[in-house]
């Protein structure tokens, strides 16, 4: 079992070029903006228009010498190779990678989820010989809950609490404009506090006909001023000396790894939203199975259960242990 033309780092050899590559390269294939898969310092980049435009609002309008845009469904022919991005589900812009050379089919999924959202394209499957996936959360013990019950539980304790803010941890880029976006289908119309760090990007989703509804930046003149309040932070925030400006808040963070007790201890979490952007165990099985693909490489996550699976049920499976691949902390 081996990719003859693309080797274990997803470097493309007949053009020299890698996906998702870790460090400054010639020529990188970009599958979303999420830091630990966006880099800056490339010299060429292709990607979609929107993960193009969140690496420039994160790393400055020169992060890459030239840029190519790639739309979705769209096919790129470099010399033999040829590169068709099809939507990952994951954030705005995140795309799966199709490749073909010499009538081999090999897909990089990037990170993504197959569940709907309204907050970005949602998710294609690809048909392909090699699927090479992620496996943030492969284990059978991840079974992501049903979205709206989550977002309910954050409704519900406002309503037994309305005398405490409520401090969510989110990402910057991808959680906090879903939570928002999921807040806002179930009703909840009322101004949304966000820490100053989300404003670019919540900003930027705006502009691409996501409705977030009315955002406010966080000023604490007065800490009782956001008493009943839901005020969005990243986990540092909360976890530092500025979410002490609040009087008396409930701590809450929206993860998928919040389904660890453990973990949304330690966190000092009282609130738990189990709310990913990632695919679960069942979606990562199935995507396998629909994708028909007789070779699987796993690039990060739970690599080894996935691959145990593969082998199961007579796939060839194989773990790539990507180095820079992050669990989603700050990205």
């Amino acid at each position: 079992m081996k990719m003859k033309w693309i080797d274990k780092n997803l470097h493309i050899k007949p053009i020299n070029t890698h996906i998702d590559p870790f460090r400054p390269v010639e020529n990188a294939i970009i599958t979303h903006g999420h830091a630990d898969h966006a880099k800056p310092g490339h010299k060429n980049v292709l990607a979609t228009k929107e993960t193009i435009e969140i690496m420039k609002i994160r790393y400055g309008e020169n992060c890459a010498d030239h840029f190519q845009e790639l739309e979705l469904n769209q096919t790129l022919n470099i010399d033999e190779v040829s590169i068709t991005f099809f939507p990952a589900g994951h954030i705005l812009g995140s795309v799966q990678v199709l490749t073909q050379f010499k009538g081999e089919k090999i897909n990089f999924t990037g990170d993504y989820k197959t569940s709907k959202d309204k907050t970005c394209v949602n998710f294609e499957p690809v048909k392909c010989h090699t699927l090479v996936t992620e496996a943030t959360f492969g284990l059978p013990v991840f079974q992501h809950p049903d979205e709206k019950k989550e977002i309910n539980k954050l409704l519900h304790s406002l309503y037994l609490f309305p005398e405490r803010p409520h401090l969510v941890g989110v990402y910057a880029l991808g959680k906090t404009q879903r939570v928002i976006s999921l807040l806002r289908q179930q009703g909840y119309n009322k101004n949304i506090f966000i820490h100053g760090s989300l404003e670019k990007l919540c900003n930027y989703y705006q502009e691409n006909n996501v409705n977030l509804g009315k955002l406010s930046k966080v000023s604490l003149i007065n800490k009782n001023d956001y008493n009943g309040e839901i005020i969005l932070a990243p986990p540092s925030a909360i976890k530092n000396i500025w979410s002490r400006k609040f009087e008396d808040p409930i701590i809450s963070q929206a993860s998928g790894w919040m389904s660890i007790k453990q973990r949304a201890k330690q966190s000092l979490v009282e609130l738990p939203l189990i709310l990913s952007d990632h695919a679960d165990w069942n979606e990562l099985t199935n995507y396998i199975k629909i994708s028909e693909a007789e070779n699987v490489y796993v690039t990060h996550g739970r690599e080894e259960a996935i691959v145990h699976w593969c082998k199961k049920n007579n796939i060839n499976g194989l773990a790539l242990s990507l180095s820079g691949r992050e669990d989603e902390e700050e990205l």
